[in-house]
């Protein structure tokens, strides 16, 4: 009786019959020869209050109900989570589903509400976007049933407290596997990337077509096939690429939801498996107050694993940055030149000057490539026309924030440091396209 009472709920439109029969028990103090048909109507109304009750909890098991989520969400994405109802009640049944959402997400008007026909199934699906990695917990899958008379509703309780991990985003990894298959990997409008060098890995004799170097015409075989043929070379293959994260305060800066943190996580995760596709040794490490998450670079199948847990499995406090502690990392534990792309960001041109030291001294043993962020903030302030003081005063303030961020790359060029300025929701191409320029460029 107890689990009776907690599983029965009257519905709003009760309520409204209600107050309409109390509205109409007020007008029979103005119209007393309608006293007798208002009680009338008003047990009319228990009486179908009693058959809608009884006909939703005859049927012990009216409905069946199953949540479907994924292995694990894919975090910055959406992530799509299925719902099945399937009816045995021998009528049209209307339902509200409440699903018990993971905090994280601080949804608290969730609602969906469907009619299903006697018999039969109903599949429908929503989405979630996660902004941080971690386990989330999925609690109750609440369905409320109502007959056509819709007085009251019965409650039904299904996959109760379901854990979901949240790993970094597999769904952009996806998306840029094909691309990692081809050998074009700059076509137009993918990438731009200018060819001005080779390796003398020697691959084929191939026909010549504009665009080609004309410094590789093979002219024994011109001769030979009288039209103009040019030798092929191979990108070197087993060059080392470590990806360093920086895990602190700078890092901690949120756009579209997800902190800079996640989108240096995820971008790294997409470009190992194109490192690794094209035939080079991929590996990562984070650094904030000291150096974790190591992955040394190799080029076996559980690479990819093995990279995937460690990026799931960084935290971090924001703490300050201590960049000789990297500096000494990686002098005493990559003994080979490699390829080093650093994920951190510079506000102001002293920020950078604190730091280049020590990205001198990387840069002396290794290919150095710092990546950072443009502020999408800034550019809405110095896009938007000013009519006010204070507008002009803070477009000014950006445009000079905007310009210290290209003074920063300038710095950096000026001693061999390669850099990437990028906005958080492009950094994964435009780290894919500055790797591929580096192989390109036979610069490693």
């Amino acid at each position: 009786m107890k689990q009776f009472f907690k599983d029965l709920y009257l519905n709003n439109f009760f309520f409204y019959i209600l107050i309409g029969i109390v509205a109409m028990f007020v007008c029979t103090f103005i119209f007393p020869v309608l006293y007798n048909a208002v009680w009338y109507l008003f047990f009319i109304v228990l009486t179908f209050l009693a058959i809608d009750i009884l006909i939703l909890f005859v049927t012990k098991n009216g409905i069946e109900a199953t949540r479907t989520t994924p292995e694990k969400l894919s975090n910055g994405d959406e992530n799509q989570i299925s719902v099945s109802i399937k009816n045995y009640y021998n009528f049209s049944i209307l339902t509200k589903v409440i699903d018990e959402i993971p905090y994280q997400f601080q949804i608290r008007n969730f609602e969906i509400k469907r009619k299903i026909k006697t018999a039969s199934q109903d599949d429908f699906n929503y989405n979630l976007r996660p902004t941080e990695r971690g386990v989330y917990f999925f609690g109750t899958l609440n369905v409320y049933v109502s007959s056509p008379l819709k007085l009251v509703a019965r409650r039904y309780r299904f996959a109760q407290n379901e854990m979901v991990p949240t790993y970094p985003s597999y769904i952009q990894l996806r998306k840029y596997d094909l691309i990692a298959f081809s050998n074009n990997l700059f076509q137009y409008g993918v990438k731009k990337i200018r060819r001005i060098g080779h390796t003398m890995e020697f691959e084929q004799i191939k026909e010549y077509v504009q665009g080609d170097d004309i410094r590789t015409l093979n002219w024994k075989a011109t001769a030979k096939k009288n039209s103009l043929m040019v030798n092929q070379f191979q990108d070197e293959k087993s060059q080392s690429v470590y990806m360093a994260i920086d895990t602190g305060r700078v890092m901690k800066m949120p756009f579209n939801g997800l902190s800079l943190l996640d989108y240096a996580i995820n971008a790294t995760l997409v470009l190992s498996n194109v490192i690794l596709k094209k035939q080079d040794k991929a590996g990562m490490f984070s650094f904030s107050k000291k150096v974790e998450n190591r992955v040394f670079a190799e080029k076996r199948s559980s690479q990819m694993q093995k990279i995937l847990e460690n990026l799931y499995n960084i935290k971090t406090d924001f703490f300050e940055s201590d960049y000789s502690r990297l500096y000494v990392d990686i002098k005493k534990n990559i003994n080979h030149r490699s390829l080093i792309i650093l994920y951190t960001n510079f506000e102001t041109l002293d920020g950078l000057n604190r730091q280049l030291p020590y990205l001198k001294g990387i840069a002396k043993n290794h290919l150095l490539v710092v990546v950072f962020f443009q502020n999408t903030e800034l550019n809405q302030i110095i896009h938007k026309k000013a009519e006010t003081i204070h507008e002009v005063y803070d477009k000014v303030i950006a445009e000079k924030f905007n310009f210290e961020k290209r003074l920063i790359v300038n710095e950096l060029k000026k001693y061999g440091i390669y850099s990437v300025l990028t906005q958080p929701e492009n950094l994964t191409l435009d780290t894919i396209n500055k790797y591929l320029e580096v192989k390109a460029r036979g610069i490693l």
